[in-house]
């Protein structure tokens, strides 16, 4: 079952400490862009299924991205799409959307999206797996 708008971006905005809505909504856009650049198939479109429909949307029509990004270029890339971002702050919003998405997906699903990941994005779902 997907979440709700309201839900979804309360959890963001909680968890980056976001003072708006709005602020969670920017974060939440940018990086599930960039997220779904980096995930194809049925993980993402399993994905897509848990999230509110207008981040659904974004995540399956992704921005481009010509390679996977390493953890540190994905934040980097972030901190690009945001306006006044810096990537201390971009790494905070990164983790914020990412881990709300880890709840929406639940475990399995989350463990499916992290073999389509370069290294160390489980670290940015806020879910550190054991090497």
């Amino acid at each position: 079952m997907a979440w709700r708008r309201e839900a979804f971006l309360e959890h963001v905005r909680e968890r980056g400490e976001y003072e708006t809505l709005n602020e969670a909504e920017r974060a939440a856009r940018v990086v599930l862009a960039l997220l779904g650049a980096h995930l194809v198939g049925g993980v993402r479109a399993q994905l897509a299924a848990r999230l509110p429909e207008e981040f659904s949307l974004i995540l399956l029509n992704p921005l481009q991205s010509a390679e996977p990004l390493t953890p540190q270029r994905f934040v980097r890339a972030t901190s690009a799409w945001i306006d006044g971002a810096t990537e201390a702050t971009a790494a905070w919003d990164v983790s914020a959307v990412l881990s709300t998405a880890a709840d929406a997906a639940g475990e399995d699903l989350l463990g499916q999206i992290l073999l389509q990941l370069p290294v160390g994005y489980d670290l940015l779902f806020g879910r550190p797996r054991p090497t």
